[in-house]
């Protein structure tokens, strides 16, 4: 399946279910930690990983290699930038989410701050998954020493080009190895869940919901 279809395909799946489906398919967890959350919208967020490596520098430098990803990944990227958990610096914000928006980028997940907050909301609308909202900058603290190379983000290791499926539900990483398995026992999960909840409902018994389906 070409990478656009996958994208696509993952719009239409519950990220709770990738992420049960992750479970079932590596036997381990796929989600990042939930300190990772939402900070401009809900929107949902579907895309191949472009990945970025900060590290603690005294240097007044810019994020160079962050800034020239941003112009330079294909269409439709989402953006994961560890910089350790840092909760004090912001590793994103209005210029590089000005960028994002003029490339047609996805969205960013961040293992550190945004800040310009009011701005990106009131401005593009472009979601971010942070693990805080800090006014402070990384000049000076933090500089990109890697673009596209395995990062932790969330407790969680990102290659480049692994999907990235988030939402109000948590932020899950999909190994573009086993992104077809994943796509389809997701897809399967959910049209399971469907059925289980109609009977439900139909029912007035969740017992015999879960005597059927088996699942909680």
């Amino acid at each position: 399946m070409e990478n656009v279809d996958l994208i696509k395909a993952f719009h239409g799946v519950a990220t709770a279910s990738v992420a049960d489906a992750i479970d079932q398919i590596t036997g381990k967890r796929g989600y990042m930690d939930q300190s990772i959350k939402p900070r401009i919208n809900e929107k949902k967020v579907v895309g191949p990983a472009v990945t970025i490596l900060e590290g603690p520098t005294t240097e007044k430098l810019p994020p160079q290699l962050a800034l020239d990803a941003i112009d330079t990944s294909p269409e439709g990227s989402v953006f994961v930038i560890s910089v350790a958990g840092e909760l004090n610096v912001a590793v994103w914000g209005g210029l590089m989410t000005a960028g994002a928006v003029a490339n047609g980028h996805a969205g960013a997940i961040l293992d550190g701050g945004v800040r310009d907050i009011t701005e990106i909301r009131r401005d593009y609308g472009f979601p971010v998954y942070a693990r805080s909202i800090t006014p402070g900058t990384t000049v000076g603290r933090y500089e990109t020493l890697a673009a596209n190379v395995p990062v932790v983000c969330g407790d969680i290791e990102v290659h480049p080009g692994d999907i990235i499926v988030a939402d109000i539900d948590g932020v899950v990483v999909v190994p573009l190895a086993h992104a077809e398995a994943v796509l389809k026992l997701a897809q399967d999960i959910d049209d399971r869940e469907l059925k289980q909840a109609r009977l439900i409902i139909d029912e007035k018994s969740f017992k015999k919901g879960i005597e059927k389906y088996g699942r909680i």
